[in-house]
Formats: structure tokens, C-alpha cells, sequence
């Protein structure tokens, strides 16, 4: 008779240590088109701006509160969704959130005749949107190995730039024929399709399925997917080499060692969303009155994006691979200098300006990839939808500082100059707090193999 030791198999182990297989990813595609969607969804407000403050007959300073309101609704989205998913699911939460942006998309042209109900449909479009984040950076995290977490996560995630770089380039097409509302339609059109995809090919998180303690033969039948070649009959029974803990998901991020480290992570957070959406949201229309044509406004937010993306490849890969947290502190640190050279460069000629607007998307947006799968990797099964929520729910409330100070600035008429160099405080606190993370991440690590060395003994 087998013992119950036998008939026990690690799941995250079997993860790790089997290659990538067709259901995994399957996962990882359908997150990242999800992350495109979302990408685009996002940068679309920013986009048609202009346009919509000058068909509601208010000044583009008062666009602030507008930003503000739709990222306020990526914050509660996320603050709400994260805890959910820990408790109901990953792909269920997902399915919802996708369903709540496209909707509230796709009413916003009929419906947006003040900046009131406009700011309305933004924060309700915004509750999907940031619903859908911290799950998909969840799921894709729990399906990939150890050694490549960080690069899947990031690549996964680089839908979320590539969704406003496709949305740039086609928006100023659809703008150019059949005006703004176009833009909404499909980026609520669009999600709507794609949601059959994800109720018939999007699988649940196995850790999550395992840690809920599920034990059926709907995890075995996941993990025989994951691999094939495994012999996991009836009997087996799939564990997780993490304790199960109970309590309040958010109180427990606060739960002993973690208490340090997840505050350190929610500043990280704040202060790289704040630049980064004060550059999203404020780009085009910084770049429009210094002079430039809109056409080639939107396409500086392009290049932020393009640079982001392959940022994101390339940190990804030395995160996995040499020493985090020591790169992403050296990432901010390159990052402040670069947001505050927009500024000027943007007086000096254009093809600098897009040079340093891309470098400034590599280090900006491609740290912040990279910190997503940090702070996956930060918390066990059953918090990290939660932990992950949190982080980008406290991030995003500076994402909604920073759009709203860039509107205050602006109507103070800031120079260029002035705007950037006071964004570009933000990651040098990003960076010291990257450092220490790392500090800590390594005193508790020593911590730990102290204590196990009488066991070793």
C-alpha cells in the first residue's frame, strides 16, 4: 500500500521543474491579450482628451479630475478584486472585471455630454480595469517556474504597453475618420468578444486550487496537463510546500517579516505609477501646447510605451538570472534622471526628445513590470492576489496624485522644465526603497538558514 507521502505531489515543485507546457501557455497568451485590452482601455482617455474637452466646452486643466476619476476607479478595483480573487478565484474575478470595463466603454460616447458624467463612466470603466491587474499578474506568476517568473510575468504584461501602442496608432486613424466616440466603441467592442475565449479556455490557478485545499479531480486534472507525462492517478493527492494561513487577507500582509517589506512595496508602487501616470495621462497634452502637432504628440506616448515594453524584456531577464533588487534600485535611479531630461529635451530638437521619451519608458515602465512579479513572488498562494491588489491599489493612488498635480501645475503654467524635473522626485524614493527591500529580503534570508542549521547539525 502506498504511503500518504507518496501519493502526495508538490505542485509548485512539478511547475518548477517541468518545461512550459501548452496549457501554461495558453494562460500566459490570454493574460496578455487581457493586458492588452486593458492597455488600451487605459491610454484611451488620454488619447482623445483634446477632443472631448473641446466638444464638452471645458479647458484641458480641468481634465485632471477626469484622470483622477478613472485611475480612482483602477484603485478601488484593485483594493476590492485582489481580496476577492483570494477568495472566489482568479478566473472568475477576471471574466467580471473584463466584462465591467467593455461595458462601461462602450456607453461612454453616448453618455459623456458633461465632464460629471464623464468623470462617472471613467471610474466605473476603471473598477474593471483595475479588477483585471492584479489577477492576471496572479495567475501568470502561479504558472510559471522560478527561474523564469519574473521574464513570463513581464512578458505577459507587456500587453499592457503594446494595447497603448496599438492604441496610439489606431486612434489616430479612427480620430482622423470618424472622430473620437470610435475609439470607446472598440475598446469596449473588443473585450466583450473576447470573453467566450475566456470562459472556455482560461484555466483556474492550480496553487490557488491547492491552497483552497480543493481536493477533487478538477487539480489533478490541471496538473496532469501541466504534465503530461506525470503518472498522477486518483489517489494523489496535490500539496504546497506553504502553510495555510488564516485571517484577514489584508491584515495578514502585515504579518510578522512581511510588515517592513510590504510598505516599502506600496511606496515603490506610488511613487513609479505616479510618474508613470502623470507621463500617460499628461505627454500629449504637455507636448501639444510646447509646440507639437498632436499626431506626433500621440506618437512620443507611443515611443514611452515601445520603450517600456522592451525595458520590461530586458530587466526581466537580469532580475531572474543576477540580483534583483540591486538592478530595479539602479533602474529608478535611471529613471528620475531620464523623466526629468523630457523636459529638455523637449527644447532642444525631436529626435531627442524621443530618444530620452523612450529611455524614460524603459526604466520607468520596465522597472514596474519587474516589481509586479517582485511582489508576486513576495507573498504565499493564498495572499497573492491580495498582496499584489494591495500594491497596486496603494500604487495607483499615486497614479491619481500624479495626473492631478500635473493638472494643478499646468494651470499654474509651469514651463516643461519645471513639470518634469518635479516628477522625477518620485523614483529617487522608489530606488532607496528598491535598496532596501533588498536589504531586508537578504537579513531574513540569513535569519532563516541560521535557524536551520541545528536541524542540519
Amino acid at each position: 500500500m502506498p504511503t500518504a507521502q507518496q501519493t502526495s505531489v508538490d505542485v509548485a515543485a512539478v511547475i518548477d521543474r517541468v518545461p512550459l507546457s501548452a496549457l501554461q501557455w495558453t494562460t500566459i497568451v490570454l493574460c496578455g491579450l487581457v493586458a492588452i485590452l486593458d492597455g488600451f482601455d487605459t491610454q484611451a482617455i488620454a488619447f482623445v482628451a483634446p477632443l472631448i474637452a473641446k466638444d464638452i466646452q471645458v479647458e484641458m486643466s480641468a481634465f485632471g479630475a477626469v484622470f483622477g476619476a478613472g485611475l480612482l476607479g483602477l484603485t478601488v478595483g484593485a483594493l476590492a478584486f485582489g481580496p476577492a480573487a483570494d477568495r472566489w478565484g482568479r478566473k472568475p474575478i477576471i471574466i467580471i472585471s473584463t466584462l465591467v470595463f467593455g461595458i462601461f466603454a462602450l456607453l461612454t460616447p453616448p453618455l459623456s455630454h458633461s465632464r460629471e458624467m464623464l468623470m462617472l463612466l471613467r471610474f466605473l470603466t476603471g473598477l474593471g480595469l483595475g479588477g483585471v491587474m492584479p489577477n492576471i499578474i496572479a495567475l501568470t506568476s502561479e504558472y510559471s517556474p522560478k527561474t523564469r517568473r519574473a521574464t513570463l510575468v513581464t512578458l505577459m504584461f507587456c500587453g499592457f504597453p503594446l494595447g497603448a501602442v496599438l492604441g496610439g496608432l489606431i486612434s489616430t486613424q479612427l480620430m482622423a475618420r470618424f472622430g473620437w466616440p470610435a475609439v470607446f466603441y472598440l475598446g469596449g467592442i473588443l473585450p466583450l468578444l473576447f470573453l467566450p475565449f475566456l470562459v472556455l479556455w482560461l484555466p483556474e490557478s492550480l496553487r490557488y486550487l491547492v491552497a483552497r485545499d480543493v481536493q477533487s479531480e478538477r487539480p489533478l486534472a490541471i496538473l496532469r496537463r501541466v504534465n503530461p507525462d506525470g503518472d498522477y492517478g486518483e489517489g494523489v493527492r496535490c500539496v504546497l510546500p506553504e502553510p495555510i494561513e488564516t485571517g484577514s487577507p489584508i491584515s495578514r500582509l502585515f504579518a510578522g517579516e512581511r510588515a517592513f517589506g510590504t510598505g516599502l512595496l506600496w511606496i515603490v508602487f506610488f511613487c513609479n505609477l505616479l510618474v508613470l501616470y502623470f507621463l500617460i495621462n499628461w505627454l500629449p497634452s504637455i507636448l501639444q501646447t510646447a509646440g507639437l502637432p498632436i499626431e506626433r504628440a500621440i506618437i512620443a506616448t507611443v515611443v514611452l510605451n515601445a520603450g517600456g515594453i522592451i525595458g520590461g524584456l530586458t530587466l526581466s531577464r537580469l532580475v531572474d538570472s543576477r540580483r534583483p533588487f540591486a538592478i530595479l534600485g539602479g533602474a529608478y535611479a535611471m529613471a528620475a534622471a531620464l523623466v526629468a531630461g523630457i523636459g529638455f529635451a523637449a527644447t532642444v530638437s525631436i529626435p531627442i526628445l524621443m530618444i530620452t521619451i523612450f529611455a524614460a519608458g524603459f526604466f520607468v515602465i520596465g522597472s514596474q513590470y519587474c516589481m509586479n512579479a517582485l511582489a508576486a513572488n513576495y507573498y504565499p498562494t493564498g495572499l497573492r492576489s491580495t498582496g499584489v491588489g494591495w500594491a497596486l491599489g496603494i500604487g495607483r493612488i499615486g497614479s491619481i496624485v500624479g495626473p492631478v498635480v500635473g493638472g494643478a501645475m499646468i494651470a499654474m503654467s509651469w514651463s516643461s522644465e519645471e513639470l518634469f524635473a518635479a516628477i522625477a522626485i518620485p523614483p529617487v524614493f522608489a530606488s532607496i526603497s528598491v535598496f532596501l527591500i533588498g536589504v531586508l529580503t537578504r537579513s531574513q534570508r540569513r535569519v532563516r538558514e541560521r535557524q536551520l542549521l541545528p536541524q542540519k547539525s
